[in-house]
């Protein structure tokens, strides 16, 4: 079978797509999977690493646009059809899945008017404008959590989970190979995104001061993103932490695996990969998410006990100094929740959505 895995942009996008390419090549290695995504995506950069191939389209978002820009991206959407349809032509794929991120509308569209399978994967609790309008067309919707469904068709959607990364889920535990293993230290697993965070940079620089004491006994290792790498890695040795700061993390499933506790964003995809690694986390929603997603997802790991919630307005380095002092300290309450963590995960997410493409190419 020939499956299109079209989006990206981001992390959150795209890693589940690569999961569910895993999943379809792990039942038969003769399936033939292409990404579709766009040159300044993340996608770029990863899908080759991965292994997969990769075609590019244009593709720009509309909302939040000043009128210029959105002529320009109308102008880029109409061109990005033409670049689909012609994808579509050539590859003649059994069903185009659509993980978010702009390259997705277009591909997932031009599938559907070319008459071929298509189905979309919500990764958030409150889908994006693209996903809601893609949900009348596409053969199938699969969601990660169960207040996404007043959005979509009931009778075509399914719950499924936000699927993860074979290497994860396999990698539940430090290799002493691993660069990241770090035996008899406190390891903090530090990122923001894709890009990185600012914020939480500047706000784990300040905790330093507060963890003078510990310096022996704990060590980062930190995502900074390209643009903060040198600042931040200056800091550490300046005060003699222990660390490990590259600008993107590529193997993800052995930092996860050497990680006693987690501080990072609280997107639907990390939320995925923490909570079926079953990691102690400390959460810093992006306050600029659409409807604020991420505090309401992160705030339903607190009250499960899961997580800790520092919102970036209370963000501090005495604030994030306390929790990692307090989890670094209190080994039962980590344990606590990780356990509650673990709880909370589902494995099973990539395969469900590949039975419910199955059943569509089938059908």
């Amino acid at each position: 079978m020939k499956i299109i895995i079209a989006g990206g942009g981001t992390g959150g996008h795209l890693y589940p797509g690569i999961a569910v390419a895993e999943e379809f090549m792990h039942r038969d290695p003769s399936n033939s999977i292409l990404f579709v995504g766009t040159e300044h995506g993340i996608e770029a950069r990863v899908i080759p690493q991965e292994g997969y191939p990769i075609r590019f389209l244009k593709a720009e978002g509309l909302v939040g646009k000043s009128v210029l820009k959105k002529m320009k991206a109308v102008f880029i959407l109409g061109l990005s059809f033409f670049q689909a349809f012609r994808i579509i032509s050539s590859e003649d794929p059994d069903i185009v899945i659509g993980v978010g991120g702009y390259a997705s509308f277009s591909m997932v569209l031009a599938a559907r008017i070319s008459g071929v399978k298509t189905m979309i994967m919500e990764q958030n609790s409150i889908p994006g404008y693209a996903n809601r309008t893609l949900g009348r067309f596409a053969g199938a919707i699969a969601v990660t959590y169960q207040e996404s469904y007043s959005f979509f068709d009931r009778d075509k959607t399914y719950l499924t989970g936000n699927p993860v990364r074979k290497s994860i889920l396999s990698r539940l535990h430090a290799e002493s190979g691993s660069v990241y293993s770090g035996k008899g230290t406190f390891n903090v697993l530090v990122f923001g995104g894709s890009q990185g965070s600012r914020a939480i940079n500047r706000a784990v620089i300040g905790t330093l001061h507060y963890l003078l004491d510990l310096r022996q006994n704990i060590r980062f290792l930190h995502q900074t993103g390209e643009a903060e790498l040198k600042a931040t890695a200056d800091a550490y040795q300046q005060l003699g932490f222990k660390h490990i700061a590259e600008p993107f993390i590529y193997r993800m499933s052995e930092a996860y695996a050497a990680a006693d506790m987690v501080i990072c964003r609280a997107g639907a995809t990390t939320l995925a990969e923490l909570t079926v690694t079953g990691k102690a986390a400390v959460l810093i929603p992006y306050p600029y998410a659409a409807s604020n997603h991420q505090e309401f997802n992160a705030r339903k790991l607190e009250e499960m006990g899961a997580a800790m919630v520092i919102t970036e307005k209370q963000l501090s380095g005495e604030n994030l100094a306390k929790a990692i002092r307090e989890l670094y300290e209190n080994t039962e309450r980590r344990a606590q929740m990780q356990k509650a963590s673990k709880g909370v995960g589902r494995a099973g997410s990539a395969e469900k959505i590949v039975d419910i493409a199955m059943n569509l190419i089938k059908n």
